[in-house]
């Protein structure tokens, strides 16, 4: 009997989102979104709606997510992994950009229902906390950028000069 193997589909995924700080009296804040089941923490992102530059997507993905409006800072890079979607064989190639912002206004109490919480935690407590790695990485940058250590990546660049990770790379259980 032979086997015949179904075609694998390839589709290209792009999201935006970032990296939300402030500071306060005990130093540098930032802003992430929680699940309890699967337990989740991560940065805020999600996809353009049809014709919606990226730049705007990360900013409505934040404040819907978030509940907090920002303002975009510069951008710190691009995430780039490939995944399976099982329903249908189709190999995915996502990019997601990361910016660097600040709240302008807003309450994360007025998030959306994407995520069961959203809170403000110490730097070093929200590396701590972050399901995926890639997100930890894309943290490392905004600290570094935020310490004087790394410059934010020009917008006109190409992605792959502020690429940060491949690869989902969970730490913990949890979907990619």
């Amino acid at each position: 009997m032979v086997t015949r193997r179904r075609q694998q589909r390839y589709e290209r995924h792009v999201s935006a989102g970032g990296v939300v700080f402030r500071r306060d009296g005990e130093g540098i804040a930032i802003l992430l979104c929680g699940r309890r089941d699967p337990r989740l923490w991560c940065l805020p992102k999600g996809t353009p709606d049809a014709g919606e530059a990226v730049r705007d997507t990360a900013l409505r993905e934040v404040r819907e997510e978030t509940g907090v409006t920002p303002v975009i800072l510069g951008k710190l890079g691009s995430i780039r992994y490939f995944f399976t979607r099982v329903q249908d064989n189709t190999r995915c190639d996502k990019t997601v950009h990361h910016y660097l912002m600040e709240p302008m206004d807003g309450d994360p109490a007025l998030h959306d229902h994407e995520f069961d919480e959203v809170r403000w935690f110490p730097a070093a407590e929200a590396l701590g906390v972050m399901t995926y790695l890639n997100e930890v990485n894309v943290l490392r940058r905004a600290i570094d950028v935020l310490e004087g250590r790394a410059a934010l990546v020009p917008e006109s660049e190409p992605d792959s000069e502020g690429s940060l990770a491949t690869g989902p790379r969970p730490r913990r259980n949890g979907p990619p």
